[in-house]
């Protein structure tokens, strides 16, 4: 067994929880960012379905002619905008996404090429310090699924997002709020506490 390569493994795990718990913040960050733009399209959407459900000329207002038609114009530029700060918001999600699975892919790539050198025992000892190696490799990659599983939910549902389909833009901030997965997060975060010695030292652990 080699002893660089359980310590360039440690190391390395150590460098991708902290890379994850930043990410988190930057992602908690956006979505939190995201939840009054996708308020404003429902509610944007619901004023486009009022509006299609009058006619401005049968009421004191037919005195402006073309007011219903800048109206929805003025609705459709509006909800047009907002959908791409969501898009741009989005992007910040894709980054962040791509930081941690990067991270992740490291970590498992120097696994791969040190696994002749690091045998069960060394992968599933613990001490009070750190958990083991095995148990690290898998929190880590659970927790890039989820970010993974939660960028793909949420740029599919933006895809279904059209400026003439108001019933999809209306119920988007329901849609969006139901993707949260708080069971995953706080896992995620108890993670995190569990690991908080580990990563903000340069402790041995196990060997």
């Amino acid at each position: 067994m080699s002893s660089s390569a359980v310590s360039c493994l440690r190391e390395a795990l150590r460098r991708s929880f902290v890379t994850l718990e930043n990410q988190r913040s930057v992602w908690s960050g956006v979505l939190a960012d995201c939840s009054p733009l996708m308020d404003s399209l429902g509610n944007l959407a619901e004023q486009m379905s009022a509006l299609s459900r009058v006619q401005l000329s049968d009421t004191p207002l037919r005195i402006f002619p073309d007011l219903q038609d800048r109206l929805r114009s003025k609705l459709l530029q509006d909800t047009d905008t907002v959908l791409g700060r969501v898009r741009d918001k989005m992007t910040e999600l894709q980054t962040v996404r791509d930081s941690i699975s990067k991270q992740v892919s490291a970590v498992l790539q120097l696994y791969e090429q040190n696994s002749d050198s690091l045998d069960l025992s060394v992968m599933t000892e613990r001490c009070a310090a750190a958990p083991s190696l095995a148990d690290m490799l898998e929190w880590l990659q659970d927790a890039e699924r989820f970010y993974r599983q939660q960028f793909l939910q949420r740029k599919t549902l933006l895809q279904t997002l059209r400026l003439d389909h108001l019933h999809l833009l209306e119920s988007a901030p329901r849609r969006w709020k139901s993707l949260d997965c708080p069971g995953s997060d706080q896992q995620i975060t108890d993670t995190l506490c569990r690991l908080a010695f580990f990563m903000e030292s340069q402790y041995p652990g196990p060997t």
